[in-house]
C-alpha cells in the first residue's frame, strides 16, 4: 500500500465542491452520495485488516472520518440549495 501523506487528506471542502459540481451538472444525488461514502463491504474489509495491523487501524479510521466529513459538507451544500431561505416579512 502506498504511503499517504498528511497533505492528501487536508481538503475535504474542495473534494465536496467537486462532487457538488457533478450534482449541478445533473449527476444523480444518490449515486454521488454512494461514491463519496465508503461501501459497507469495503468498511468490513478494512475492519478485518485493522485487527492485525495498528497502522492500518489508524489509517482506516482517518480515511473513514475524512469520507464522512466530505459527505457532511456535500450534504450541507445540497440542502442549502434545496431548502429555500427563510424570510421574515
Amino acid at each position: 500500500m502506498a504511503f499517504t501523506s498528511d497533505s492528501s487528506l487536508t481538503e475535504p471542502k474542495s473534494e465536496a465542491a467537486f462532487f457538488y459540481g457533478l450534482f449541478l451538472r445533473g449527476y444523480p444525488l444518490q449515486k454521488i452520495r454512494e461514491d463519496i461514502d465508503i461501501p459497507p463491504e469495503v468498511l468490513e474489509r478494512w475492519q478485518r485488516l485493522a485487527l492485525r495491523d495498528p497502522w492500518y487501524r489508524a489509517m482506516s479510521a482517518r480515511m473513514l472520518a475524512y469520507r464522512k466529513h466530505v459527505l457532511a459538507i456535500f450534504d450541507s451544500l445540497i440542502f442549502r440549495e434545496i431548502v429555500p431561505p427563510y424570510r421574515i416579512q
